[in-house]
């Protein structure tokens, strides 16, 4: 499975970036999703595979806290690209007089860089709220990688402040793309029930067919993972969702968006008899 993610999101941002038809706001979006998801199963995944391999189960608190901050960064970024893709559909579809002007390149970037910004400043201060936390006696954790649930469960410092946080400033950073995405999606669906055609109402829908796709497997396993009372947790439940996002969803992402994308296809084949052609 690791391997088809690496091939799948790597052949996206091969294809968009060969293909000048497709240096367009939506690919530039799918690019940095696809190069996110890349990253996000690669914070796992070889980590659990060296494990298997050597046969060792250890991580050192510093490299803990490392996997933490980097996995849950790009978790932040695919929120947030996907809340961007969705607002992208909306002006596409709404707006489509002014969308050359409203997703310019330079509105493009700065949505980008700065869900950088924010997502590095969230997932900082909820680190440093681990690091203060100290731990005792047992130090394993039934999990295959640094979670937030299972640290917090081994430590012996109150967690109080931290459980708060996830909660309150994490639910927040979590549910304002997902309103967002809503709210995008309400007013495309006014807009495509007006359109007087069944032909024209099937296209305009038909483009956002994946994302939406992207959207449920996504926000369906964060939610089952995170916002629910810690008395409802236990370990396989919280492993079997994990793994359908860090592991099941970065390698869904490019067949979703790929299968259903004419011209994603046609960039697809190009790079692929591309490289045939130069191993000839």
């Amino acid at each position: 499975m690791y391997l088809a993610t690496v091939l799948g999101n790597l052949l996206i941002i091969l294809a968009i970036s060969a293909d000048s038809r497709l240096h367009t706001p939506m690919y530039f979006f799918l690019s940095n999703l696809s190069f996110v998801d890349l990253c996000f199963s690669s914070t796992t995944v070889p980590k659990m595979l060296s494990n298997h391999i050597f046969n060792s189960q250890t991580i050192s608190f510093s490299g803990c806290l490392t996997q933490m901050y980097f996995l849950f960064m790009f978790v932040d970024m695919d929120n947030f690209l996907l809340a961007v893709m969705a607002y992208d559909r909306f002006v596409a579809i709404c707006h489509p007089l002014h969308y050359t002007t409203k997703m310019a390149h330079q509105v493009c970037a700065l949505l980008v860089s700065g869900s950088w910004v924010i997502a590095n400043l969230n997932v900082l201060l909820h680190t440093l709220l681990m690091a203060r936390l100290s731990f005792c006696a047992d130090n394993k954790i039934p999990h295959f990688f640094c979670d937030v649930t299972p640290l917090l469960k081994l430590s012996c410092s109150d967690t109080h402040l931290n459980e708060m946080m996830i909660l309150t400033e994490g639910a927040f950073i979590m549910i304002t793309p997902f309103v967002c995405i809503l709210v995008s999606y309400v007013c495309i669906t006014s807009a495509v029930l007006r359109v007087p055609s069944t032909k024209g109402k099937w296209k305009a829908f038909s483009t956002c067919g994946s994302h939406l796709a992207v959207v449920f497997l996504f926000y369906g396993t964060i939610i089952a993972v995170y916002f629910n009372p810690s008395s409802s947790h236990s370990p396989e439940k919280d492993t079997a969702a994990t793994v359908l996002y860090t592991v099941v969803t970065p390698m869904l992402n490019p067949f979703i968006y790929s299968l259903r994308n004419k011209d994603l296809k046609g960039a697809l084949w190009k790079v692929i008899v591309r490289k045939r052609v130069s191993n000839q």
